[in-house]
């Protein structure tokens, strides 16, 4: 029991990790947002990382070179994060991929009544 959930526990952070990351490169390709922003908009759609787990994400999309962040002085210094030109170019190099795994997902049959 314990290898099965410590097998699972893996697996899932790996996707989740994966996605976060793929949901923030997208909602950046509309424009510059600060992390609060960027966490209720991926509330919006049904998924909400962590404060700490959103904030790390961005932290490694930054060390590949895909996000940066900036300060700006609006009522109080805020940290913004945009897309970098490598961050575009990743995710375009990413949504066919993405678009595979929803299609393969999508005919999965995860409920077992998948035969004709």
């Amino acid at each position: 029991m314990f290898a099965r959930d410590k097998a699972a526990r893996k697996l899932k952070k790996e996707i989740r990790a994966g996605v976060y990351s793929y949901l923030v490169l997208s909602l950046l390709r509309e424009g510059e947002m600060h992390g609060y922003l960027i966490r209720k908009r991926l509330e919006e759609l049904g998924v909400a990382p962590s404060e700490g787990a959103l904030y790390d994400i961005l932290k490694s999309l930054q060390k590949l070179g895909l996000v940066e962040g900036f300060w700006v002085e609006e009522k109080r210094p805020r940290k913004l994060y945009r897309l970098t030109e490598l961050g575009r170019e990743v995710l375009k190099e990413l949504e066919p991929e993405v678009e595979r795994v929803l299609k393969a997902l999508g005919g999965a049959g995860r409920d077992g009544d998948d035969e004709d």
